[in-house]
């Protein structure tokens, strides 16, 4: 019986340091491993990025990922390429997708009638009245996110023409320079900031992902539609590139016309400003001038009286 533990334990021990062999050996590799690509072991990575993981990325993230799936699938097509465009027009405010979008509408309708409904019962108003704020609040919310969708899109804009003069000289030296069309939006595109630096930063990536240039220049026309100068200055080399014309021609044409274009809105905008300041100065300027000039001639006559 002794004789028989002796070797029992002799072969448990034999049999231990042969599994143990392996698993020191997998140890040391993944010591080296990490030491050599900085990279820890894909199980104790994904442990400690799960242990890292705050408690809304852990339950609640899951339910609204499936919640937009199920959502989405309800959308129609139609409804959500033409809202897509709207999206890219205004910019993708917060990175928001069609979905995302539909979603915010749909809780503004809620939240935002509940809310108003809240504030008139917490003023102790009359049950008309309630119903009234009810439905006000369900205009502005149905309202309120097509409006802050245009109001982005004008701002995105407007910016795009402020920049448009500055692009084109960029581009028209780069070219100048001997870099071909794609060299200097990259150059662009490095050296500047912006709205329209972000569009053609876009364009070379779909261009790079095999899309043919005038789609991804056609591209920006159309996320730019509502700024003509843009339009025209792709349309432009669009047509150049069509004929074969020199891009360089036709981009210091075009830096002259813009320049040209915003020296006359600067002209219009300053020959608007005295009408724009009328108002102002009906309501508010002169009733103080009034006051302040004849006040103490009328106090005076009527102390006289």
């Amino acid at each position: 019986m002794i004789y028989l533990s002796f070797f029992l334990t002799i072969m448990l021990f034999i049999i231990g340091l042969l599994m143990a062999k392996p698993s020191k050996k997998s140890t040391v590799e993944k010591r080296v491993a990490v030491y050599i690509t900085g990279e820890m072991d894909s199980d104790e990575s994904d442990k400690e990025r799960e242990e890292q993981l705050s408690f809304y990325q852990r339950f609640f993230k899951p339910i609204v990922n499936d919640f937009k799936k199920s959502f989405k699938k309800r959308m129609p097509g139609e409804k959500e390429a033409k809202l897509e465009k709207k999206l890219q027009r205004a910019g993708n405010p917060f990175g928001m997708l069609p979905v995302d979008f539909r979603l915010f509408q749909a809780a503004s309708a809620v939240l935002i009638p509940g809310f108003f409904a809240g504030y008139a019962a917490l003023i102790k108003l009359g049950s008309s009245a309630i119903f009234f704020a009810v439905f006000a609040g369900l205009a502005f919310g149905a309202f309120m996110p097509h409006f802050y969708l245009k109001q982005k899109t004008k701002a995105r804009e407007k910016m795009a023409l402020k920049e448009l003069p500055d692009t084109l000289d960029l581009l028209t030296v780069s070219l100048e320079a001997g870099l071909g069309f794609d060299a200097a939006i990259s150059k662009l595109v490095s050296k500047k900031e912006g709205v329209l630096a972000d569009e053609f930063q876009r364009s070379l990536e779909e261009m790079r992902l095999g899309k043919v240039r005038r789609e991804a220049l056609g591209g920006i026309r159309d996320r730019l539609e509502g700024v003509d100068a843009v339009k025209n200055f792709i349309s432009s080399i669009l047509q150049a590139e069509k004929l074969g014309i020199g891009m360089v021609q036709v981009l210091r044409a075009q830096s002259v016309e813009v320049r040209e274009q915003r020296k006359q809105r600067a002209e219009e905008a300053a020959m608007k400003a005295p009408i724009k300041m009328l108002f102002p100065l009906v309501l508010f300027i002169f009733p103080s001038l009034f006051i302040v000039l004849l006040g103490p001639v009328v106090i005076q006559f009527m102390k006289g009286f």
